[in-house]
């Protein structure tokens, strides 16, 4: 569940503590071109207020509508479907013929909102069930496994974090890092040995501070899939022992800070312990896509851009990705030494 539909539970249960009716809406399903996906949330007030969105603007008015007037979930959950044909998608602006189903469920103290929200801030991952026909909710401990099920009569929804970032390094690159990262709704763990850049990590929500040597780390972590690795102490005494772990793990992204010149070196280093040229060529540096920033958050925003690409699958042969023949890695990694050097 990202940080967006976490807010929207938030606004939800605050609503329902001040006494207004609300109803939330789940996309379940979606057919051609639909501008939210399956598991989108929206949530609808008695007085027409709105959070969330489940089709960027196309629907929310005729369900707001349908809600008042109690066409729609009056006592117990619904499905409803729109641009079930040519000429409602057209009528809604659904995109190219578009289809979106959605259930609406009226929510009170059965929904367990309060319960979800408490387990999805402790970092639990859980499936929420919904009976259709008498609105019953129950809430399991789960491993992950498909985010959104709907079979007609159960809406199975799977909530919590499911993406880790792991950041070698507590400079102050890392934490524009970690902020950027915890609102894509990543467990964010940064990795630092070093006790003088401990400071002001512990208070950082949804991020945990490490002590732990990296390669120790990584392996115990058992880096999945879902996770990412960022080194960016621009120090191989701390960087080379992350990623020479990370490379042999599924995680989707391994990254590293640094010049053309510096990870070419780190390649032939990375060849010493073991890593076959397959694992080592996984290895993103110099690390983020060249969008041509040089203070850290620009420098945070172009790594976390690659990595949601590649977690999206994105094809990174293109220019953005291409340090070949420029000098800009080289600027942003003396420009990354120097802040990390300001903690």
């Amino acid at each position: 569940m990202n940080g967006i539909d976490v807010d929207v539970l938030r606004t939800a249960i605050d609503w329902q503590d001040r006494g207004h009716r609300v109803v939330m809406g789940t996309v379940v399903r979606t057919w051609g071109s639909a501008p939210r996906p399956p598991g989108s949330l929206m949530i609808i007030r008695d007085d027409g207020q709105v959070a969330g969105s489940v089709s960027g603007g196309c629907i929310e008015d005729d369900l707001i509508g349908r809600v008042a007037r109690g066409e729609l979930a009056a006592q117990l959950p619904q499905v409803t479907t729109y641009g079930a044909t040519a000429e409602e998608a057209q009528r809604f602006g659904l995109p190219c013929g578009g289809t979106v189903q959605v259930v609406l469920e009226p929510l009170s103290a059965r929904s367990q909102l309060r319960e979800l929200l408490a387990a999805i801030e402790a970092h639990r991952l859980v499936a929420r069930r919904l009976d259709l026909a008498t609105g019953v909710v129950k809430l399991e401990d789960t491993d992950g496994g498909t985010t959104l099920s709907f079979d007609g009569a159960t809406l199975v929804t799977v909530h919590g974090p499911r993406l880790r970032l792991l950041i070698i390094g507590g400079g102050q690159l890392s934490r524009y890092l970690a902020v950027l990262a915890v609102m894509l709704d990543y467990r964010v763990t940064v990795c630092e040995p070093r006790p003088e850049y401990h400071e002001g990590w512990e208070a950082m929500e949804g991020v945990t501070l490490s002590r732990s040597m990296p390669d120790d780390l990584v392996l115990a972590m058992h880096l999945d899939a879902n996770s990412a690795v960022v080194a960016v102490t621009h120090d191989p005494k701390l960087d080379d022992l992350a990623l020479m772990e990370a490379l042999r793990t599924p995680a989707f992204y391994v990254g590293a800070l640094g010049s053309r010149r510096n990870n070419e070196m780190r390649r032939e280093r990375l060849l010493q312990f073991d890593l076959t040229p397959e694992e080592i060529a996984r290895m993103r540096g110099p690390v983020g896509l060249k969008l041509g920033g040089l203070t850290p958050p620009e420098m945070a925003i172009s790594i976390i851009a690659e990595m949601t690409a590649m977690r999206r699958g994105v094809d990174l042969s293109g220019p953005l990705a291409d340090w070949s023949g420029s000098t800009t890695s080289c600027a942003i990694s003396a420009a990354a030494t120097a802040a990390a050097k300001q903690g």
